[in-house]
């Protein structure tokens, strides 16, 4: 299994002016095209910057069981990428599914991140709180049931042109080109269900193991997004025992690499201090 890394760099291979690697990953039902307006900002800062296209997202690595989506394969995936590219250490930042991951590698592996930028989606255990304790969190959430549904999920989601999975976008500045190339790879119900199999895989105590965070962390939250609430995303602070800031976005959506992308830049830029 071999998952496909989409690599740019500010000069040559090892240039003197290559800042410290910036791991992107995406979420769902996003691609690896989710940041296409943040690298721009990340190579003109002199950083090298590495996007995976995430398991179940390629053809190249979609294992058909479910349980080859737990929570920790999909972090060694991420290691996997670094160790690959030579990158010790990196910046992680992860947007959806993968800020889930992105918390995962850094409260896990600390020593190969440098700083964490989490995107909607706050620490896996704060993300269960409050799914445990607050009823607007809850009806966010009520679509994951849908999801990890086989055949049902696949049916509903690709009817009408995939309107499902498009609706997911309805409100965001993601061009609609750019729409259609993440939902390129999800076109058929085989492929569609790598993708979801990362919900099926999904338990809550996978979520209630995720430690805390040592490493300087940035979590932007966006009041326009439909899938996390914000007593949800207030309760992240209390997972990150490192250096941390919280920021809301006003006005942007679920979508923050698309909507806010200098925002991301910024993040990765500017880390918070000790």
């Amino acid at each position: 299994m071999q998952l496909p890394v989409h690599v740019t760099r500010p000069g040559p291979p090892g240039a003197a002016e290559e800042g410290e690697p910036v791991l992107l990953l995406h979420g769902f039902p996003g691609s690896w095209r989710s940041f296409d307006a943040v690298v721009g900002g990340l190579v003109a800062a002199g950083r090298r910057v590495l996007v995976p296209e995430q398991r179940g997202y390629t053809a190249s690595a979609r294992p058909g069981a479910v349980e080859a989506y737990r929570l920790d394969r999909l972090v060694a995936d991420a290691v996997a990428v670094l160790d690959a590219a030579g990158a010790q250490r990196a910046t992680v930042v992860g947007h959806d599914w993968g800020a889930v991951v992105a918390w995962a590698l850094g409260a896990s592996h600390p020593e190969r991140v440098g700083s964490l930028v989490a995107l909607s989606v706050p620490h896996p255990r704060a993300f269960g709180a409050g799914l445990a304790h607050d009823r607007e969190q809850r009806l966010r959430s009520a679509y994951i049931g849908l999801l990890r549904r086989r055949g049902l999920a696949e049916r509903v989601l690709l009817a009408g042109r995939a309107r499902g999975l498009r609706a997911a976008f309805a409100g965001s500045a993601v061009p609609r080109d750019v729409v259609d190339a993440h939902l390129a790879p999800l076109s058929s119900p085989e492929t569609l269900a790598g993708a979801l199999a990362w919900y099926r895989a999904l338990r809550s105590r996978d979520l209630a193991a995720v430690g805390a965070v040592t490493v300087p962390t940035t979590y932007l939250w966006s009041d326009r997004d439909v899938a996390v609430a914000r007593g949800t995303a207030a309760r992240c602070a209390a997972h990150v025992t490192g250096p941390y800031r919280g920021r809301t976005l006003r006005g942007v959506s679920h979508w923050v690499p698309e909507d806010a992308p200098d925002a991301v830049v910024d993040a990765v830029l500017h880390p918070p201090a000790p």
